[in-house]
């Protein structure tokens, strides 16, 4: 063995939902871009399942392979952040294309992107519902870009049990080169090239990381992780993707300005005899032919075998890939956090010397006593590392689970009504189907509140919640009268609608922060199980076409469920 385990996870996806209802994120997109609006459960209680998965192995460092956030909006950082205070092992964040990109998944519109230079519609998606006289959450930097997402993972680093001496944040605005390496020889973390951009440019700017793997005792060699960051997607990128008809996130790139800035890590592995395993946010064969070809011409300075971590994907699988050049690269393809199948790996490696052969162990995660051979199976081990843990029937929960996933599912716009909407001529009222659909899907999340409330009150005893903070216009009223209230309210126009919208999603950030401040384990336990199940209940109702290579048989067809493969030479 050359490594004691590493944990990989991939696409979070934390995602605002109280944000200004948009047409590009209105329910009724959900008919075509599944992923496009979750379960309740999952804004609600998705980061949870990142918690669950590495506070499990809080021994063993962590690698985020990208899309921590959804949106990409400094509400959603904010959430994660607090998440991440609650992991003791160190690790390290790949920037995906939902990090700093408009939506992540939706191609820019040349003429919108025009008519909108200062991205006020993303800023607005990103804002909390909030009414005019909220400054708190109406201000103009809402929305997170690349440049703000960096500069944010920095100060991250640099607070905390383990903050990494002599790293500095960019500054707010300016073009700025960052070379940072840790002087502690064992460190994690070892070392950071970035260059960070501001204005039209900021999509280019990049973040790549250098990794080094705990050793295995009696390892002969040691082995560096370097993370690429595969989103250098700026703006001439993003218009040629979108006339190709791609999202600019679809795809990804690497520039040459990035592989210079590593190729001294590359020389100190050559120097020191280690292994060098390569990483980035997207699969392989989404990167773009240019970009493939520049990193097959940089891989073929190492004199070993070839692997590459992935995910993008939110299926997972394992390939090996022979165009460009003769050595083969294994790929192995993490699953998503956000989307069914839920799972993560458990990463550790091998090295045969005589053979010439890196062997790759993935563990599928969660797992009970045997390896996961069917979806039943990774349901399975997540209801009993988490949903046993609660108190609660597991039935009950699958039960509650069903009708909310139904209801929000019927509650979708039409794509008839949405592109009528968006053709037609504008007004204010115009809007009013995107506020009737997203006060049905607040309607839903106030549900999942609402039954979480009661559900520890009956099932957790002895676990008691500190005093909930509610708006000020809720009065002497409890949360459930409160968003009962909420629910059984009828606007009469369209104003009202709006009002109406801002007041749910106020009280559904407002106690969203709240329950991040719940730390018993059987509280933890019962919102990482109600996402889990949920995203299960989703997938089960969505037409096999329409689950993007999720279906079982195809990730059987992918090795989805194979634990380990090698990789030789030729």
């Amino acid at each position: 063995m050359l490594t004691t385990p590493i944990i990989a996870v991939g696409d979070t996806q934390e995602h605002h939902s109280t944000g200004y209802p948009l047409h590009d994120n209105d329910s009724a997109v959900d008919a075509y871009v599944e992923v496009t609006q979750r379960p309740p459960e999952q804004p609600l209680f998705g980061r949870r399942i990142l918690e669950w998965a590495l506070t499990r192995h809080q021994d063993e460092p962590f690698i985020h392979l990208g899309d921590l956030l959804d949106l990409s909006c400094r509400n959603e950082a904010r959430r994660v952040r607090d998440t991440f205070r609650t992991v003791r092992s160190p690790g390290a964040i790949l920037p995906g294309n939902h990090d700093g990109l408009m939506f992540g998944i939706y191609g820019y519109d040349v003429l919108a992107a025009a008519l909108d230079p200062g991205a006020a519609k993303w800023n607005r998606a990103c804002r909390r519902g909030a009414s005019p006289d909220d400054a708190g959450h109406r201000t103009g930097n809402e929305a997170l870009t690349k440049r703000d997402f960096i500069a944010m993972y920095f100060e991250a680093l640099t607070e905390g049990p383990r903050p990494l001496p002599g790293l500095q944040p960019p500054p707010a605005s300016g073009e700025r080169r960052v070379s940072w390496r840790d002087p502690r020889p064992s460190a994690y973390l070892s070392a950071i090239e970035a260059k960070v951009l501001d204005g039209h440019r900021y999509a280019d700017s990049f973040l790549a990381q250098r990794l080094r793997l705990p050793r295995a005792p009696g390892a002969t060699r040691g082995v560096v992780l370097i993370g690429l960051d595969t989103n250098q997607a700026g703006a001439l990128v993003s218009t040629w993707d979108t006339l190709m008809g791609r999202s600019p996130g679809s795809q990804g790139h690497v520039h040459p300005d990035q592989l210079l800035a590593i190729e001294g890590w590359l020389d100190e592995a050559i120097r020191d005899g280690d292994i060098v395993v390569f990483a980035g946010h997207h699969n392989w064969r989404s990167l773009g032919l240019p970009t493939r070809t520049l990193l097959r011409s940089v891989m073929g300075r190492l004199d070993h075998p070839l692997v590459y971590l992935s995910a993008h994907t939110h299926s997972g699988f394992w390939a090996v890939h022979r165009e460009l050049a003769r050595r083969p690269l294994l790929e192995l393809n993490v699953s998503s956090l956000s989307d069914w199948p839920i799972a993560y790996r458990r990463i550790s490696f091998a090295y045969d010397e005589e053979a010439r052969r890196l062997r790759v162990r993935g563990e599928l995660m969660p797992s009970g006593d045997v390896p996961s051979a069917t979806y039943a199976d990774l349901l399975a081990a997540w209801e009993r590392d988490t949903c046993a843990r609660t108190g609660v029937p597991a039935e009950m929960i699958r039960e509650l689970d069903l009708v909310t996933v139904k209801r929000q599912r019927e509650s979708r716009g039409t794509l008839v009504e949405w592109l009528l909407l968006a053709v037609g001529p504008a007004c204010e009222t115009c809007e009013q189907p995107l506020f009737d659909h997203a006060n049905a899907y607040l309607d839903a999340m106030l549900q999942v509140l609402l039954q979480g409330d009661a559900i520890v009150k009956s099932n957790m005893t002895g676990v008691q919640f500190p005093k909930a903070p509610l708006p000020s216009w809720c009065g002497p009223r409890t949360f459930p009268d409160c968003a009962n209230g909420l629910i059984a309210e009828k606007p009469g126009d369209y104003q009202a609608n709006v009002t109406l919208f801002r007041r749910k999603a106020e009280l559904i950030e407002t106690f969203n922060g709240f329950l991040d401040r719940l730390d018993q384990p059987e509280v933890k336990a019962y919102m990482t199980c109600r996402a889990v199940v949920a995203a299960k209940i989703d997938f089960d109702a969505t037409d096999e076409g329409n689950t993007d290579d999720r279906s079982e048989d195809k990730r059987r067809a992918e090795q989805f469920f194979r634990i380990e493969a090698s990789v030789g030479m030729e």
